[in-house]
């Protein structure tokens, strides 16, 4: 793991130290042994280079040696979590830890949720959040269309967001979603307080239904009948009628037709 490696270099890096300050006990003098002479460019080395520059040079390859195993045997982003937690840990004794939490403009999501999915946690420190990290995060969810993060130091952290609106069920390949004004979908259909939200089905009914539900809602009378508008072929709608009946609109001219039906279901 990247901690042995980190063990073993700093251990090398000690055992040279003590070498070269003659703290370690001298071993037996020994009968020097004859040997050829070495080249010139080691000879031009050993009598320029600073004795501290050995030292340094192999404390230098053996953290490298360290960061190559840490790399090979995948443990960055194991390392990286651990030197994070480390510093966030010394910043919270030093008096940086987020004490107060306020996050405005909430409503679908609860305040667990919206830490958890800008990345704040307890072991968070506010000195070293990353506030562009967390906004982010932040908007990467689906519900967010918008976030502001506020520092305050020495550990209050304002959290302000601006949700989507749940907008419409949009039903394709037998899975429902709740959708956004804009097509996104939220969140798969999963949850009973949506069950009145109107529903759209069909391949592009999700990106076509803000124009369409807004025209249905000038016929009042119709909407109130209709169950289901269906997008057929990616041109047209159906409205499926409470009672089972289904309403083949055309694909242009579609007000005057729902104008029409609107009559008809007064004269009835």
């Amino acid at each position: 793991g990247p901690q042995a490696d980190l063990k073993a270099a700093a251990i090398g890096a000690v055992v040279l130290l003590r070498e070269r300050l003659g703290l370690r006990a001298r071993a037996p003098a020994k009968r020097v042994i004859d040997r050829a002479p070495s080249n010139r460019l080691v000879r031009l080395v050993e009598r320029y280079l600073p004795n501290r520059a050995g030292i340094a040079l192999t404390v230098l390859m053996l953290l490298g040696s360290a960061g190559l195993g840490i790399v090979k045997g995948g443990h960055v982003e194991e390392f990286s979590i651990a030197l994070s937690d480390a510093r966030n840990a010394l910043a919270n004794s030093a008096g940086f830890r987020i004490t107060t939490v306020a996050i405005n403009g909430r409503r679908q999501l609860s305040q667990d949720e919206v830490l958890a999915i800008g990345g704040v946690s307890g072991r968070s420190s506010l000195l070293f959040l990353d506030a562009a990290t967390v906004r982010d995060r932040l908007k990467a969810n689906p519900w967010i269309a918008d976030a502001t993060i506020l520092k305050l130091y020495p550990g209050q952290l304002q959290i302000d967001i601006v949700e989507r609106t749940a907008f419409a069920l949009w039903q394709q390949d037998g899975r429902l979603a709740v959708i956004a004004e804009d097509g996104a979908v939220l969140e798969p259909y999963v949850s009973r307080r949506f069950v009145t939200l109107p529903l759209v089905v069909g391949k592009g009914a999700d990106v076509r239904a803000r124009d369409f539900l807004a025209l249905l809602d000038r016929y009042p009378q119709v909407r109130s009948v209709t169950k289901a508008a269906i997008f057929v072929g990616e041109r047209r709608w159906n409205l499926r009628l409470k009672d089972g009946l289904d309403i083949r609109l055309p694909e242009n001219d579609v007000g005057n037709a729902l104008a029409m039906l609107s009559k008809l279901d007064k004269e009835d």
